[in-house]
């Protein structure tokens, strides 16, 4: 299912990474592209189509079926032959990449971690405040969230180049996995308590939730501290890179005290 954000973001990215048609497809797959996102039209099934699937299916790429209609919407010029692709405009790294940035500066581990941010300006924005705040990744899910297309490149200002970003299938196992590595949550949420209170020294990892929803109840459980920003305006809520950026320099200034 293609979410309202996602279907918002597509006319952003039908550019060099958007590739439609079969044969396109199948091609950019065979050639090495790294494909974040598949869009099969529902129905669909012959030879070329069962191989772009067996493709797909081998480098663990989500392939969402959907509507002709739907298909006609994001095409450019509806000659999509249902399918489309949305490939990275950059390499993804490994969250191993992230330890051994760490490891090679002397530092604790400092990371973001992303739950389904859809705006690919905000990404791009994070992936930029991770690299000036001197955080070691940022690590996004698969699954309904904004992929290193070329306007997050873009908005990220260069940062891109130095700040590895990782891909995982599930951000609460990777938590756990990370966790039992040593290091710590916060979450980002309102309810939570204010950041100035919080220990956020150390092996750290900054949970950032959806522009809309905020972080996943699932994710949240998993967090260590759910963390709040002091807010004094009408409105109750920061756009998901300012507010990333807020809690990113109140870790840097606790590790500064230190």
């Amino acid at each position: 299912m293609v979410s309202e954000m996602e279907n918002n973001n597509f006319e952003q990215e039908q550019n060099d990474h958007f590739i439609e048609g079969r044969n396109a497809v199948l091609e950019a797959f065979r050639s090495g592209k790294t494909v974040d996102k598949l869009y099969i039209q529902d129905g669909a099934r012959d030879g070329v189509i069962s191989s772009i699937l067996r493709d797909a299916k081998k480098k663990d790429v989500i392939v969402n079926f959907v509507s002709k209609d739907k298909l006609d919407q994001m095409s450019r010029d509806k000659k999509h032959q249902g399918v489309i692709a949305i490939c990275s405009a950059y390499e993804y790294a490994d969250v191993e990449d992230i330890f051994a940035k760490a490891q090679e500066k002397g530092e604790d581990p400092f990371v973001f971690i992303l739950d389904e941010i859809e705006d690919p300006h905000n990404l791009g924005a994070i992936i930029r405040t991770a690299n000036l705040c001197g955080a070691h990744g940022v690590i996004i899910p698969k699954r309904r969230a904004a992929g290193l297309t070329s306007t997050v490149v873009k908005a990220s200002a260069g940062a891109i180049n130095y700040t590895p970003v990782a891909k995982v299938t599930n951000i609460s196992k990777t938590i756990e996995e990370l966790k039992a590595r040593g290091m710590w949550f916060a979450c980002a949420d309102m309810g939570g308590q204010t950041m100035y209170d919080c220990n956020l020294t150390g092996s750290i990892g900054l949970v950032i939730g959806n522009e809309g929803n905020g972080v996943s109840r699932l994710v949240r459980e998993k967090c260590d501290y759910v963390v709040s920003i002091p807010m004094k305006g009408d409105i109750d809520s920061l756009n998901a890179s300012v507010a990333a950026g807020v809690l990113a320099y109140e870790v840097v200034r606790q590790r500064l005290k230190k």
